[in-house]
């Protein structure tokens, strides 16, 4: 007999029969393949392990020991290279033989430190006070720095002193802009006013009779006298009476000067800003000048360390200050621990 006479009637010799149904499909008759009820979740409807929690056992996601470091304790790259840190903030103060200069000078760098503690605050000083600042670079090597001039307009020390003592170094430095004028500095003019006693709110009357000489060191360069009058301009916005600008020495008008030609113009009472960073010869000369009264230098206050930080900050943003602080050691391979 012939083999493929046995097949049933429609199916092919050379495969096996089609189980399939009629309309070709495995899917139940409602189309679905979702259990009775709809859902694919367990009895009780949570997918979570009996207790509820995800967490190993002690509920702990830490490994053994508790500490996510790796081997030997240090985060560095396996090639021992040193991640580069911020560069340093070298204050920069001109120096006085006046012993509460220094000590105003530091409490600066301390309160700057406090608003900032990754950030290196180093100290050095144009002469008479040590550290001086080739010596404060020289101590950085070859680290990046930015100085920033406790100095309160552009002149000589800022243009001509502080980059020399950078080029005569092996510092990858650069020097930030002098603190005034800004509105922070006539904000430390202002309060320091405020504390030698210049009423609080000015009148029509006061506006009439009151004016304030604000006394700084004074400088030949043009560009000193250009800042030293916007920080007088500023002020002058700020109390609602004249300002005049004077000097201690090397510009002019002078102090007693200033005073007198106010005094011509009616203004019975004057007040002597002191424009000076911290206590010194000139502060002391220009505040016994004073007709009434006479604020302290600028010293510790919070809105000068905020604007040493600001110009650091400026600094830092510039593109070529961010060029001129690449320095070969930020790359260099870490030394060996002793």
């Amino acid at each position: 007999m012939n083999p493929t006479s046995r097949l049933p009637t429609g199916s092919h010799p050379t495969g096996p029969p089609d189980l399939r149904p009629h309309d070709g499909s495995l899917r139940p008759h409602d189309g679905s393949l979702r259990p009775p009820g709809g859902s694919l979740r367990p009895p009780g409807g949570s997918l979570r392990p009996p207790g509820g929690s995800l967490r190993p056992p002690g509920g702990s996601l830490r490994p053994p020991g508790g500490s996510l470091r790796p081997p030997g304790g240090s985060l560095r790259p396996l090639d021992g290279s040193r991640r580069p840190g911020p560069p340093a903030l070298v204050l920069v103060a001109h120096g006085s033989r006046d012993p509460r200069a220094l000590d105003t000078v530091r409490a600066i760098m301390e309160r700057v430190r406090r608003l900032r503690p990754a950030v290196p605050v180093r100290l050095g000083h144009v002469e008479l006070n040590e550290p001086l600042l080739p010596d404060t670079l020289a101590a950085l090597g070859t680290a990046p720095a930015v100085l920033v001039p406790l100095l309160l307009t552009r002149g000589h020390h800022v243009k001509h002193d502080l980059p020399e003592a950078i080029a005569a170094t092996a510092a990858h430095a650069r020097v930030a802009a002098p603190l005034g004028p800004h509105p922070l500095l006539v904000q430390t003019l202002y309060d320091r006013l405020m504390e030698a006693g210049w009423p609080a709110g000015a009148t029509e009357a006061t506006r009439r009779t009151d004016a304030v000489v604000l006394a700084a060191a004074g400088s030949r360069d043009a560009d000193s006298a250009v800042d030293t009058r916007r920080t007088a301009r500023l002020l002058a916005d700020r109390l609602g009476v004249p300002v005049v600008p004077a000097y201690a020495s090397a510009a002019r008008p002078t102090v007693p000067t200033a005073l007198r030609a106010l005094a011509a113009r009616g203004r019975d009472r004057i007040a002597v800003a002191s424009c000076f960073t911290a206590p010194g010869r000139f502060a002391t000369q220009c505040a016994q000048a004073a007709p009434w009264l006479a604020s302290a230098p600028l010293g510790d206050h919070p809105a000068l360390a905020r604007l040493v930080l600001l110009r650091y900050d400026q600094a830092l943003a510039d593109p070529a200050t961010a060029a001129a602080l690449v320095a070969p050691s930020a790359t260099e391979p870490a030394p060996a621990s002793a």
